[in-house]
C-alpha cells in the first residue's frame, strides 16, 4: 500500500517538476537574450583590452550577474529574496515579510467583506425574482470596469470621507472578491432539484428552514471554489490599491519602489513573494474547504 501511495505521489509530482524545470530553463535563456545588448555595451566592451574580443562564455556569465538587468536570472532573484528575509529585521521596510503583513491584512479584510456581501446578494437574488432581474445585470457589468481605473476614484472618495490606511485597500479587494462568490452561490443555492424542495414542504418546513437545511448545504461545493478565486482576486486588488496612493508599505508599494529606482531584482523578489502569499492564502481556503465538506459528508469537487 505504501508503495502504491509513493508511486501515486511521484506520478503527481513529475508533471509539476517538469513544467517548473522548463520554466527555469526558458527563464535563463530569456535572461541571456534580453540582457545581452546591455552587457555588451556597458560591461564587456569597456573592459576589453585593445584588439581583444569577448567569448560566449563571457557574455553568458555577464548577463546572469548584472546589477540592473532587464530580466534578472533566477539565482539573482533567489539570493535577493533570501537576503531580504534574513539580513533585515521583520519590522524593517527592507524585509519582504513586513510588506506581506501589510498586504495580507487588507487582502483578508477585503476577502471577508466581499464574501459576506456576495452571500447576502446571492440569498436576496435567489429569493426574489425582482432582485434577480434588477441586480444580476449590474453585478456582471461591474466587473467590466478595470480595477486600475476604479481604484483611484474609490481611494479619493473614501479619503475625503476620512477613511485611510487599510480600509480603502480592503474596499478595492472586496470589489474583486464579491463577484465570484455571488455568481457561484446563486448557482449553488439554485442547485437543489424541485423534488427536494417539495419534500421539505411536505414536512411543513418554512422557507427559512428549507434555505438552511437544503439550499446552503447544496451550495457549499459551489462556494469554496469561488472563495479560492476570491482570495486570489482580493490579493490582486489590495496590491493594485497600493499603487495610486504612493504607499511605502505593502507588496504593491514594493513593486512601485522597485520600478522607480530601476531595481528589477527587487521587483521580481516582490513578485515571487506575492505568488507565495497567494498560494498560501489559497491553500488555507482549501484546507477549510476540506474540513467543512468532510463534516457535511460532501466530496470536494462535487460541484464540478
Amino acid at each position: 500500500m505504501a508503495t502504491i501511495k509513493n508511486r501515486s505521489a511521484f506520478d503527481s509530482a513529475m508533471p509539476i517538476a517538469t513544467v517548473l524545470l522548463a520554466v527555469i530553463l526558458l527563464w535563463y535563456v530569456g535572461a541571456v537574450w534580453l540582457n545581452a545588448p546591455g552587457a555588451i555595451e556597458r560591461v564587456i566592451t569597456p573592459r576589453l583590452a585593445p584588439g581583444a574580443s569577448w567569448t560566449w562564455a563571457d557574455l553568458v556569465q555577464t548577463t546572469l550577474s548584472m546589477q540592473r538587468p532587464v530580466l534578472p536570472a533566477p539565482q539573482q532573484v533567489a539570493l535577493d529574496f533570501w537576503s531580504s528575509l534574513v539580513d533585515w529585521p521583520v519590522d524593517s521596510p527592507r524585509n519582504l515579510l513586513y510588506h506581506v503583513a501589510v498586504t495580507a491584512q487588507s487582502s483578508l479584510l477585503g476577502f471577508v467583506m466581499g464574501t459576506l456581501f456576495g452571500l447576502l446578494l446571492s440569498a436576496g437574488i435567489v429569493h426574489s425574482r425582482t432582485l434577480d432581474r434588477a441586480l444580476m445585470p449590474w453585478i456582471v457589468a461591474s466587473q467590466t470596469i478595470p480595477v486600475l481605473a476604479i481604484a483611484p476614484i474609490v481611494l479619493i472618495i473614501l479619503g475625503s470621507l476620512g477613511f485611510s490606511g487599510v480600509w480603502p485597500k480592503a474596499v478595492i479587494a472586496m470589489y474583486l472578491c464579491f463577484f465570484p462568490v455571488t455568481v457561484a452561490m446563486v448557482q449553488g443555492l439554485r442547485s437543489p432539484q424541485k423534488i427536494d424542495t417539495e419534500l421539505l414542504y411536505t414536512y411543513a418546513a418554512s422557507p427559512w428552514q428549507a434555505f438552511w437545511l437544503l439550499r446552503v448545504p447544496a451550495a457549499l461545493p459551489f462556494l469554496f471554489p469561488a472563495l479560492r478565486v476570491g482570495i486570489a482576486a482580493g490579493l490582486v486588488g489590495a496590491m493594485v490599491a497600493e499603487l495610486p496612493t504612493g504607499a511605502q508599505a505593502g507588496l504593491g508599494a514594493k513593486l512601485l519602489l522597485g520600478s522607480y529606482y530601476g531595481n528589477t531584482v527587487a521587483i521580481w523578489s516582490a513578485l515571487l513573494m506575492s505568488a507565495l502569499l497567494g498560494l498560501g492564502l489559497t491553500a488555507a481556503v482549501l484546507g477549510v474547504e476540506r474540513l467543512v465538506l468532510r463534516r457535511h459528508g460532501v466530496r470536494p469537487g462535487a460541484a464540478a
